[in-house]
């Protein structure tokens, strides 16, 4: 329910917004600081402070407020969380603590294309010092350009099999890539359960939430395991069809 309260608390908002309500805009940024603050959460250990992280993510809401439509049907959150992710995403890589020049940041793109290269062809990691020579650049440079196109990473971190060499964020971090897709699909899931049937929600809590059987969720329920069966595949098939 209180997800639901949230989801129309938002659209009455949004609409007050969109009718020139100044003030509706503050409140809506309030209503979804929580939301900022958990994403936040994710980007911490990366050089930002974390109420830095939720300040720059709070410019992702406002962006969202300003662009979204209500005619599309969307809760707010879920269209909203990819820009806060993209806010945090850009400052981390283009404003954070450690700057770097256009000029690193395309070295670096081209001393991964040489890396893939020779894993695809030669099946192996080439070193840093291999990876500079190739590139006509000194490791130091290649270190520096690398970590340009890298989030931060450990100081004391070894780069490509170098026993010597260390720096920050070498390897890209393909989990973070993924994080706005990922939270979204988070998000507009939780809002398909909130929506389902009471019965519907504690057949999930019981069986994918608490890992019970079919049957301990029947007996808890006080129903059959035929009629627990039945009933997770129509839940399933509902959530399969609000998702898609």
């Amino acid at each position: 329910m209180e997800q639901t309260s949230i989801y129309e608390r938002n659209l009455a908002l949004l609409e007050r917004v969109q009718a020139g309500d100044e003030s509706a805009e503050a409140e809506l940024v309030e209503e979804n600081l929580g939301l900022v603050r958990k994403i936040a959460r994710r980007f911490l250990d990366r050089g930002t402070e974390y109420e830095d992280l939720v300040q720059i993510g709070t410019i992702g809401i406002v962006k969202a407020i300003r662009s979204f439509s209500i005619e599309r049907g969307t809760a707010f959150s879920t269209y909203a969380v990819p820009l806060i992710v993209g806010e945090i995403r850009r400052h981390l890589r283009d404003d954070g603590p450690i700057k770097v020049s256009r000029i690193y940041k395309r070295q670096g793109v081209s001393l991964m294309h040489e890396k893939n290269r020779i894993l695809a062809e030669e099946g192996r990691e080439p070193g840093i010092a291999e990876l500079a020579t190739r590139c006509n650049l000194t490791v130091e440079e290649a270190a520096i350009s690398l970590d340009s196109i890298s989030p931060v990473t450990s100081l004391s971190e070894f780069v490509y099999g170098e026993d010597t060499v260390t720096y920050e964020g070498i390897l890209s971090d393909e989990e973070s890539e993924n994080e706005s897709e990922r939270i979204c699909d988070r998000v507009a899931l939780a809002q398909c359960i909130h929506r389902l049937p009471p019965l519907w929600r504690k057949i999930l809590l019981m069986r994918y939430y608490r890992n019970m059987t079919q049957q301990q969720t029947a007996n808890a329920l006080g129903l059959t395991q035929v009629k627990v069966s039945r009933e997770e595949k129509k839940i399933l098939a509902a959530l399969r069809q609000e998702l898609s």
